[in-house]
């Protein structure tokens, strides 16, 4: 199965990024494909519908990537109870052509206890997006998102482990790749 992440930080080895890496590594376990588009590493231009911004290479690598993906996992940092700023402005250029009967998962780190907030927001704009939200979700907050800093470049399949986040994580991805799975198979 092909998969994308999108993580929403503007900022360089963030817990929410390696979250997305540390995640993604346990589905290339499970022999699937996964794309992680970093917004920190490929920044786009604020959401315009112009022939200019929609030729961006960022982009089309983003509208190319959710085009091709059969699954999409959204992270993100919790920002004043909400999403962040880049990620609202990368699923704006997106539409219900890229995430329609899709499962999506989303998860969130925070620097208090959990990230619901964020996490209640992405949900609401799955659904208005056409995609079918993951029954569980992620939320890394307060000391333990720090073990996900600087988790980068996981490409080999092989993930490090952060114990106490192991279980969350695991259940939360098995629950999207069933979902997604069963989506694909319909």
């Amino acid at each position: 199965m092909n998969i994308v992440a999108l993580t929403g930080s503007n900022r360089n080895h963030a817990a929410s990024s390696g979250l997305a890496e540390y995640a993604a590594a346990i589905m290339r376990e499970s022999g699937h494909t996964v794309r992680i588009i970093h917004l920190y590493h490929t920044p786009l231009p604020l959401y315009s519908p112009t022939a200019e911004n929609l030729q961006h290479p960022g982009v089309e690598q983003l509208l190319q990537s959710f085009e091709q993906a059969n699954a999409i996992m959204l992270t993100t940092p919790e920002y004043h109870g909400s999403i962040s700023g880049v990620l609202k402005n990368a699923l704006d250029y997106l539409g219900q052509a890229h995430f329609k009967g899709k499962a999506v998962l989303t998860a969130s780190t925070a620097g208090g206890p959990v990230g619901i907030s964020s996490l209640l927001q992405l949900q609401a704009i799955v659904r208005n997006l056409h995609g079918v939200n993951c029954p569980e979700w992620i939320s890394i907050g307060g000391s333990l998102r720090h073990q996900f800093e600087g988790i980068s470049g996981l490409q080999t399949g092989v993930h490090e482990s952060v114990p106490e986040a192991d279980e969350r994580v695991f259940s939360a991805v098995r629950s999207f790749l069933r979902l997604a799975e069963s989506l694909r198979n319909e």
